[in-house]
């Protein structure tokens, strides 16, 4: 069985995921954790739940997704793995990141990419990866058919979706990346975003605004 613990960090409230199953191995996505506080709450529920982290992935490269890459690749031995497509997303946040009061940011380089279709595993779990650009270019998301949820980073929201404003984003890339790639999943997926509460596909589907038409 697949457990997922959720942290929400930095200013921008930004989700944090450890998943890990029975084996206490286990996989860190988008550390968020800027702070010497926040690092120190996700280390301490690591090392209570006694798991060895085998992955470091993001989603994608905006800065509050990444802000803890390079102390989790330092305290975990772990690399770091995204799409090929984010690595400039990626470097450029050392370029803004002290616009927005973040300027002990540490950046850190990719070890390895990861594309559609792609495995991510560790312990008894395996984790399908989804290309889901609009939000940024090169946008993944991480799916588990047998529990049925998928670590959507910032797709799809409860009653929303991800921002299309930003560089490397689009509005009919992003509603394409959640018709053909999520909502085909099923209604009785779970997705935890990157933001927010977790929601289901059926959900979304019947309420969210921009999915009506």
């Amino acid at each position: 069985m697949v457990h997922i613990k959720s942290f929400t960090f930095n200013a921008f409230s930004e989700n944090t995921y450890v998943l890990y199953d029975d084996t206490r191995q286990g996989v860190l996505i988008d550390p968020g954790c800027y702070d010497r506080q926040e690092r120190e709450t996700l280390a301490a529920f690591i090392s209570g739940e006694k798991l060895e982290i085998k992955h470091l992935l993001n989603t994608h490269g905006h800065v509050d997704h990444v802000l803890g890459n390079a102390w989790a690749k330092r305290t975990y031995g772990v690399q770091l793995r995204v799409h090929p497509l984010d690595e400039q997303t990626l470097r450029s946040v050392q370029v803004y990141a002290p616009m927005y009061g973040m300027a002990a940011y540490e950046p850190t380089e990719p070890d390895g990419f990861l594309e559609e279709g792609d495995q991510v595993t560790f312990g008894d779990t395996t984790l399908e990866v989804l290309f889901v650009p609009g939000h940024a270019p090169g946008h993944i998301a991480f799916y588990h058919a047998g529990q049925a949820f998928c670590i959507g980073g910032d797709v799809l929201f409860q009653g929303s979706i991800g921002r299309y404003d930003l560089p490397g984003g689009n509005q009919q890339t992003l509603l394409r990346s959640i018709r053909e790639k999520l909502l085909p999943l099923g209604d009785a997926v779970t997705v935890y975003p990157g933001h927010g509460p977790a929601t289901t596909i059926g959900r979304e589907k019947k309420y969210n605004p921009f999915l009506q038409s």
